[in-house]
């Protein structure tokens, strides 16, 4: 994730970085100037359509169509941005019931269970690493399973299988194991459970977000309406700015395009660009914040 001062406007206004959608669509650009020189001599030199009424009154078209393609676009800008939101959210509150669950086992189990603490200090951030990967179709790899005190119970993590729910099956089994064997009562188990519960549901809904983007159809039409919309604008417009055309008609196509790259970048929050979720981030601060709570 980019981290920025947003106060800073100069600093940013020139600068390019990787995420700056300029980057990214400048050979488009280049080939709308391209095209749009082209419209605007053949239709100027050539062709001669200057008292062509039809081709004149072309711009209404754009006019009627400019508040329609606007609509569009922010519905989609602001629907990508609630599914990045949701997903910042969803991995603020595993943070929040990572360290809860953390406070609650280290008032709750005997100083004298160090080696369960243990455990407890490894198993709950290995989730979030977990489900990091997990969300980043990474090959999942545990620090646990080099531990030599709890490596047996790691070792029946199938790396093929779901991990983070294995991860968590584990957390439950073990806690199970201590109130069989007396060191939880049945009030502390149920105190407990929320927060076990929490991991599978915030698992569930960011599977959600990451396996069901915007709809194709949707999409599809929203490039195809920027994309006509682009290619008709010089045939009216250079009469009125000639030449001019093609600079305008390129940052009006820089403009709309940006909005549809920037909402196709955020809709998917667990992806590898710039701008997604700092998952891994966000794992290793819960791995920190456990380690001292634990």
């Amino acid at each position: 994730m980019v981290t920025y001062n947003p106060k800073d406007w100069f600093t940013y206004t020139f600068k390019l970085h990787k995420a700056d959608t300029f980057r990214k669509l400048t050979p488009m650009l280049l080939a709308i100037c391209i095209y749009s020189g082209i419209i605007a001599y053949l239709e100027i030199e050539v062709w001669n359509l200057s008292q062509n009424s039809h081709v004149k009154n072309i711009p209404q078209m754009h006019s009627l169509l400019g508040f329609a393609i606007s609509m569009l676009l922010v519905f989609r800008t602001n629907t990508a941005y609630d599914r990045w939101w949701e997903a910042r959210k969803l991995w603020g509150a595993l943070t929040n019931n990572s360290r809860n669950l953390a406070l609650k086992l280290a008032t709750i189990l005997p100083a004298s269970e160090k080696s369960q603490r243990s455990f407890f200090k490894k198993i709950i951030p290995a989730y979030a690493e977990a489900l990091h990967l997990h969300l980043h179709k990474e090959k999942t790899r545990l620090a646990l399973a080099q531990d030599d005190e709890h490596g047996h119970i790691i070792k029946a993590v199938d790396h093929d299988k779901h991990v983070p729910n294995q991860i968590s099956l584990l957390m439950y089994k073990h806690i199970h194991t201590l109130h069989k064997e007396g060191v939880i009562s049945g009030e502390q188990l149920l105190f407990l459970n929320s927060e076990l519960l929490s991991f599978t549901d915030i698992c569930g809904a960011c599977e959600r977000i990451k396996n069901t983007p915007i709809p194709f159809s949707y999409s599809v039409f929203i490039k195809k309406f920027i994309f006509i919309y682009i290619m008709t604008l010089p045939f009216g417009y250079v009469f009125s700015l000639g030449y001019w055309v093609i600079p305008v008609v390129m940052f009006v196509f820089y403009v709309l395009a940006s909005l549809e790259l920037i909402a196709e970048e955020i809709e998917e929050p667990f992806g590898g660009d710039l701008n997604d979720i700092p998952s891994q981030k966000i794992a290793e601060n819960i791995k920190t914040s456990i380690s001292e709570i634990l």
